[in-house]
Parts: structure tokens; sequence; C-alpha cells
């Protein structure tokens, strides 16, 4: 995954960059009113909150129940994680971790250094998504830097939203719109479900892998960027395919994916702590 797993493996091989993961369909149309509503004045987009890990990027996030004195969190890539891979069907949870990221400020400069206390969640299945705790509070982390968490957003994406990928490892973002969604993103031994596709304006390259996707319009986290296809090969490591209802393979060369993260949300209760058995949380269960 380049912007997924193996992009992102080759990436952390040869550039001591990071991966990125995939993409999922359904189809939510951008003219219905819900849609039209979220097209107030766009937010400018800037990398405050984001962070960089050793090997791909991420973001400080929040839940819009979160509380200043809970835990901060921070969400990347599954296939970002330091423990490597997990394979089909594994999810870690709550795992010790001492991994450190480099918090940056809106013009995407280095202000500190932040240190997980445990892999709070992650896996690779149906998803591809790392959720770190933090050894600060959200509050702590505004007092020191004035930084606020990014919000992740609680409604599923919007065909057509413009939207910025915003990568803290190379300190560059990449803006483009949601092009559609597929139903089963396959790469390699993983499947993703419901992934979001981006349009060819977003090129992104290994390192991205975990970026947020922020909605232009309203400032929230709706995805974590995580793969592409690189070669048009089918269904392969770094090429992954979209596979329909009915079976239906369809390569795209070139184009890049994401995974959604208005799933996330439900699973999430007091003090930043993860709980699968929360009603409305679909997360897969270790």
């Amino acid at each position: 995954m380049k912007k997924p797993l193996v992009g992102a493996l080759f990436a952390v091989l040869l550039l001591g960059a990071g991966v990125a993961p995939a993409t999922a369909a359904t189809g939510h149309d951008a003219s219905s009113p819900a849609a039209v509503k979220e097209k107030v004045r766009p937010k400018a987009v800037n990398f405050a909150g984001t962070v960089a890990l050793s090997n791909c990027s991420g973001s400080v996030v929040r839940t819009p129940n979160s509380q200043p004195g809970d835990p901060a969190l921070v969400l990347s890539n599954g296939h970002c994680m330091e423990t490597g891979f997990p394979g089909p069907g594994e999810v870690v949870f709550n795992q010790p971790s001492t991994r450190s990221f480099t918090l940056l400020n809106a013009s995407g400069s280095g202000v500190g250094t932040l240190r997980a206390s445990k892999i709070a969640y992650g896996t690779m299945t149906d998803t591809d998504i790392s959720v770190y705790q933090l050894t600060r509070t959200y509050a702590q982390i505004e007092s020191t830097y004035g930084i606020k968490a990014l919000e992740l957003n609680t409604a599923h994406p919007v065909q057509g939203t413009a939207i910025t990928v915003v990568s803290g490892y190379w300190k560059r973002t990449y803006a483009c719109n949601v092009d559609g969604f597929v139903y089963r993103l396959k790469e390699g031994e993983w499947t993703w479900k419901d992934s979001v596709r981006y349009t060819s304006a977003c090129q992104t390259i290994g390192g991205t892998s975990g970026s947020p996707v922020i909605d232009n319009a309203t400032g929230k986290v709706v995805a974590v960027n995580n793969t592409g296809n690189e070669d048009g090969q089918e269904c392969t490591d770094n090429n992954p395919c979209e596979v329909d209802e009915n079976g239906n393979v369809t390569v795209r060369e070139g184009i890049n994916y994401a995974q959604e993260t208005y799933g996330i949300v439900p699973c999430i209760g007091a003090g930043s702590q993860f709980d699968l058995d929360r009603a409305g949380c679909a997360l897969p269960k270790p």
C-alpha cells in the first residue's frame, strides 16, 4: 500500500517513508439535501493537528463527545503500525505502545513530540486504521502547543465533496474530490469495505498513508488515506482492484483510495476508550 499497504512498504524500504491503503463504494449523491447543506463557506485546510510518524502520516483526532481532559487519540493506517501489517481477520486491541509522533502546526513545522501509551485499536480487515491513545490529554496539547484536534465527522462522506489529503510525513497536501465509493477494495490478501475513491487529482505517494482526508467545507475528517493502484495490475500488493456486488472487477491505474472514518465514532466511549460493544459500533472485533 503506497497510499495503502504495499506502496507504503516500498516507501519505507526505499525512502524511509511510509505505507498507504485503499477504497470502497456505495452511491451517495452530492445533490442530496444533506450535501447541499454542507456547501457553506470552505474552511482553510492546513497542517495543524496532523502528525508525522516514522513511516507514515496521521492526525490527532477527537469525536464530537470528546472532553478536554480525555487522553488524545492519533489516527493513522493499520498498515502503518510498528507491529507490522496485521493479517486478514486480525485486530490489535489495547496493546501497549510507546510510539512517538511529531506534531505539526498550521504551516507544517514540527512543534513538539507526542507519545503513545497504547495502540487502542488497529486492523486491516474491512478497513485500514490504527488509533493510538496518547499520554497527554486534548487540553494539555492545546495548552502547550495551541493546536486543537481534528474532529471526526459522524456521517458517511458524500460523492462530489471537495476534499484535501494532508500528509504530515511529507508536509504536503493533495486537493481533489470524492469520485465515488467502492463496494469492496481488494489488495493482495486484504479486503476493505465501502472505500472512498478520489478523483485523479489526488496523486498521493508512499508516506502519505494515514493522512487525514478533510472535507473542505466543514474542516472535519471524513476518511484516512491508505492506498492506490500503481502499475495497473489486478488485486495485487500496491495495485488494489474494485469489486462490485456481483463480483465484477475493475482496475483503475493511477487512482488512489481512502477508508471512511465515521464508523470509528460510535466505538469510542468516555475517556477515549474503545468499546467494541457500544451501540452502532461495527468495527471488527479481536
